[in-house]
């Protein structure tokens, strides 16, 4: 009798909590991933019930939103983060992972849906911005406070690094600090030298461009002349010419300034400062012939405005011709046609029924326009016939 009666509600709850069946968590779980999938259609799976990514544009940024769900999901709330950082009222410090109530207050009976739109309806109310001098996430060197580690998961868009110190931190270092951590090879830091005149018109130093030393910002490094460990100029001197040097920044500088490592620096600043002279130069010859060619893609592309709007009204006219010509509009006109036609002819013999017209005269014009009228019917009903089937087999005309 079990096909008669519906199972009851102990069998029912068996069958779910059997093995081949989903628990109440799981099927939580699989309704909140499809709130997700409908409530956005051009969301990627990364990886099935664990890793998605929805891409979105604004501003002309384009920003890739990345939803992690833990294994205890819908118990624990999902790690939303994006890519690249950005600075936004939601986003945390680094700007990699949101902070917003919704995610924070997240249930198992939250709506990951419309958390996920209700984010992206804010950021296009109040646009982000790119986090300045960022170009890795920060919890590849540490793990984010608060946030459980994820070995195995993480975002697939970013090659793999190695393992990293665990007090290792991202910091910004100004183009000074990184000049200084460079010249003094990591050495504890001295006291700042006597700032001369001459000195802060000189060029800062450049690392150089070995593996080990930071490169400069364009790309570029400076090969700064090597430092004897001893001078030879100062060996000949007595202690008490030295004592003098040392307590008389006068004398200090007129030697300082004779150093060779000092002329060369010097020799290179005016070196660059006339390449880049001449760059300049070179770049205001280039101007006329720049703003031609600007110019000339102006013209083209008012040129391509009027050439757009001509084939627009083409293709507009080319419309209306095929909608005229097409079949259920031949249709229409013949049956029209045919109805007129026979109209006529029913005046033509009213009229002879009256004794308007001659019986010769009769019997010419209703012949015609009755053979007219069974011709016009007779293409309707054939264009008919084709029409139907076409429509079968789903041919346009």
């Amino acid at each position: 009798m079990s096909w008669l009666f519906p199972l009851t509600k102990s069998a029912s709850s068996s069958a779910a909590g059997s093995p081949g069946g989903l628990t109440s968590l799981q099927q939580q779980k699989q309704r909140l991933i499809e709130s997700l999938r409908n409530s956005h259609s051009s969301i990627a799976e990364i990886q099935k019930d664990v890793e998605y990514r929805l891409p979105f544009t604004v501003n002309n940024l384009t920003i890739n939103i990345n939803i992690l769900l833990p294994p205890q999901f819908p118990q624990e709330k999902p790690v939303i983060s994006v890519y690249p950082p950005i600075r936004h009222h939601l986003m945390d410090k680094q700007g990699v992972y949101v902070t917003s109530p919704l995610v924070n207050n997240f249930t198992m009976h939250s709506d990951l849906g419309k958390i996920i739109q209700s984010l992206l309806d804010e950021f296009w109310k109040n646009p982000p911005v790119l986090a300045p001098s960022s170009t890795a996430f920060p919890y590849l060197y540490s793990n984010p406070g608060g946030m459980p580690p994820y070995a195995s998961q993480g975002f697939p868009f970013l090659p793999p690094y190695p393992p990293q110190e665990a007090n290792r931190t991202i910091t910004s270092l100004s183009v000074a600090d990184t000049i200084s951590s460079s010249t003094t090879s990591y050495t504890p830091a001295k006291p700042a030298a006597p700032s001369f005149g001459i000195l802060s018109n000189l060029p800062l130093p450049v690392p150089t461009t070995d593996t080990s030393a930071p490169i400069s910002q364009d790309g570029f490094g400076y090969k700064m002349p090597d430092i004897p460990d001893t001078f030879p100029e100062l060996s000949e001197l007595s202690v008490s010419q030295l004592t003098d040097m040392n307590e008389q920044e006068e004398i200090l500088l007129e030697q300082f300034l004779t150093l060779p490592q000092l002329k060369q620096i010097i020799t290179d600043k005016d070196d660059l400062v006339k390449s880049i002279e001449d760059l300049a130069r070179k770049n205001l010859l280039l101007e006329p012939s720049l703003e031609a060619k600007r110019q000339t893609i102006l013209d083209k592309y008012e040129l391509l405005t009027q050439l757009k709007s001509t084939f627009e009204k083409k293709m507009q006219r080319q419309h209306e011709l095929s909608e005229s010509c097409s079949a259920s509009a031949l249709q229409a006109r013949l049956k029209v046609a045919a109805h007129e036609a026979e109209e006529e002819s029913d005046n033509i013999a009213e009229d002879f029924l009256e004794g308007k017209t001659e019986i010769d005269d009769f019997l010419s014009s209703f012949m015609e326009k009755r053979t007219i009228c069974h011709c016009r019917r007779a293409k309707e009903e054939k264009l008919q016939q084709a029409i139907a089937m076409h429509s079968q087999f789903h041919a346009p005309l």
